[in-house]
């Protein structure tokens, strides 16, 4: 599968502004629905499970990268963005570095028609692989559009 055909230009970001994780979280959830990828309705759902899941344990997978990811109810597809924060914000990493790159994922609390949970797993895996790749971090830091930006995701696809 093109996972990165899940990431829509529209919905990523490569000037993240907030200065901390929860403001972050916010200005991941408004672009979202700023750019029609997520349902007014679902804001508060979605800050609150980010939100609780970055308590529960951080995202910060280490070398610039988090992965907020979580369960929404009421959800029919799986939404994902990648946003890149220039200066990086503080998101308790297991490195204790700071966090430039977001891939944020939403997914369907379950299995429904547009969402396959073993999918998922591919999905998050690929993401791991792209996270560990230096190339990719750097190229995706670099990037001066949100197109760019998913071109590199389809670019690395075929790595």
């Amino acid at each position: 599968m093109s996972f990165w055909k899940q990431f829509k230009p529209k919905s990523c970001s490569i000037n993240l502004k907030a200065s901390e994780k929860a403001g972050a979280v916010d200005e991941i959830v408004e672009n979202m629905i700023k750019f029609g990828v997520l349902d007014e309705e679902l804001r508060e759902t979605v800050s609150e499970a980010l939100s609780k899941r970055e308590q529960l344990a951080s995202t910060g997978v280490g070398m610039g990268v988090a992965i907020p990811h979580v369960k929404i109810p009421g959800l029919n597809q799986v939404v994902c963005t990648l946003s890149i924060h220039s200066e990086g914000i503080e998101w308790a990493a297991v490195d204790g570095e700071v966090v430039h790159i977001f891939f944020t994922i939403l997914r369907p609390e379950q299995g429904v028609e547009d969402h396959d949970p073993d999918q998922h797993i591919e999905l998050m895996t690929w993401i791991a692989r792209l996270s560990r790749d230096a190339d990719f971090r750097s190229f995706a830091r670099a990037t001066k559009t949100k197109t760019e930006l998913v071109n590199l995701l389809r670019e690395m696809s075929a790595v």
